[in-house]
């Protein structure tokens, strides 16, 4: 079994804002091959359960927002007992230019809330992730870039990126992260 959690902020106010990338990008997966999340209140969760290659996978949208998203992942992985090393966590990434995607094996916070608190709940930094570039960052406070929206011209780049992330977690999910690094840095 494995758990993609992907993260973001709930509410209307923040769907189409750069901090929520990582829930555009499991909502397309969710439209594009037929299911859709419930909310689970023990596991501070949007949740849905796939079978994808015959495997068993959990997708999770934290309803903790973005800075307690460890609480969520945390409750995810020890209810349903998922080895540290099959989980992936798909996230913005203001220093990666609009639309770029970053696999990584481990490695620090690197500034980002939402991992810090995952590395926090989880007490380990050495769990997957997709970083989704949503930069460059104009010089304004890195709070405020990141709750604002995609530009109306951001858009046919946005779903274009939104879609190689689709194919890029399909293919992690077969092929593990050194292949997924090396076909998508």
């Amino acid at each position: 079994m494995k758990l993609v959690a992907a993260l973001g902020n709930i509410g209307d106010k923040y769907n189409f804002t750069r901090h929520n990338a990582g829930f555009m990008i499991v909502d397309y997966w969710g439209i594009n091959s037929g299911f859709s999340f419930r909310e689970e209140t023990k596991l501070k969760s949007l949740f849905t359960k796939i079978k994808y290659n015959n495997e068993d996978i959990i997708i999770i949208k934290p309803t903790t927002f973005m800075n307690l998203s460890g609480e969520a992942v945390s409750l995810v992985t020890n209810y349903y007992k998922i080895d540290i090393k099959d989980i992936l966590v798909i996230y913005d990434d203001l220093n990666l230019d609009l639309g770029r995607l970053r696999f990584r094996a481990n490695g620090s916070d690197g500034g980002h809330n939402g991992i810090k608190s995952i590395i926090q709940h989880l007490g380990t930094n050495k769990f997957d992730r997709l970083k989704f570039g949503i930069g460059p960052q104009p010089p304004i406070p890195s709070e405020a870039f990141v709750l604002q929206n995609f530009l109306k011209e951001q858009e046919p780049q946005l779903k274009e990126s939104i879609k190689l992330a689709n194919e890029a977690i399909k293919f992690y999910l077969g092929n593990g992260i050194e292949k997924a690094q090396n076909k998508y840095n």
